[in-house]
């Protein structure tokens, strides 16, 4: 009688722990496969919403990809003081012929002087009307996992060069724990882009989010089958004035 309880329980007990364990691996799965979207902010709440892109993306097709509740477009268009996103031209072209509005960035590389990288994005990256704020794209990579006070000084030029010459106070796009750590307090002027993929922003006062780096939208065919989503802090008519 007690061996045949007992194997009872661990029957019941084994597929109790399969179907815990199908039910995590499905939603896993979802979320791996950008089906399910661990952030999903209010379209009420925030209504302008908009793709970053590189060549990673492939060639786009901006007509369909700009026919999907999209507002606006941030491309790469320069890393470090010589490197320029091979598409970025066409990406800049397109986005702008269907009507979206435009912006660029630039990754800031922690090896290369600021003026130098400037001057690299100034010259990729020609103005048109009604351009977004350029953007800085200051987040760790490789060995770097910290701000250093050389690097932001090197960012204090790349930052100043850029607005003396475009007329746009540029945003820096970053991680939280660098905003935290750094540039809050370095920066305290400028607009900021938060990349928080797995929660809201605990930071307050931020002007775009990049709330997933998983959504699958139709459009392109390059080897990164995902794109990237944000949401602009605030209304229609302030990110007209912007």
């Amino acid at each position: 009688m007690k061996k045949t309880v007992s194997k009872r329980v661990f029957v019941t007990l084994l597929f109790i722990f399969i179907f815990v364990l199908s039910i995590c691996t499905a939603a896993a799965l979802l979320l791996y496969f950008g089906v399910v979207l661990i952030n999903d902010p209010s379209k009420e709440k925030y209504p302008v919403r908009g793709v970053d892109v590189s060549a990673y993306q492939g060639k786009i097709d901006w007509g369909v990809l700009s026919g999907q509740d999209i507002d606006f477009a941030y491309m790469k268009a320069t890393e470090g003081s010589s490197f320029t996103d091979e598409c970025f031209s066409q990406n800049w072209q397109g986005a702008s012929d269907c009507g979206l509005r435009i912006g660029a960035y630039h990754f800031f590389s922690l090896e290369s002087p600021g003026a130098d990288q400037a001057k690299h994005f100034l010259d990729v990256v020609k103005p048109v009307e009604n351009m977004l704020p350029p953007v800085v794209d200051a987040e760790p990579y490789g060995e770097y996992t910290d701000l250093s006070d050389e690097a932001i000084s090197e960012l204090a030029e790349w930052l100043t060069s850029v607005e003396n010459s475009c007329g746009k106070k540029p945003i820096i796009y970053t991680t939280e724990k660098w905003y935290n750590s750094r540039i809050k307090e370095a920066f305290p002027g400028y607009g900021i882009w938060i990349r928080s993929v797995y929660s809201k922003p605990k930071t307050s006062g931020w002007t775009f989010w990049q709330y997933t780096n998983r959504m699958k939208l139709d459009g392109y065919d390059g080897e990164e089958r995902y794109i990237d989503m944000n949401v602009f802090c605030g209304s229609a008519e302030e990110f007209a004035g912007i």
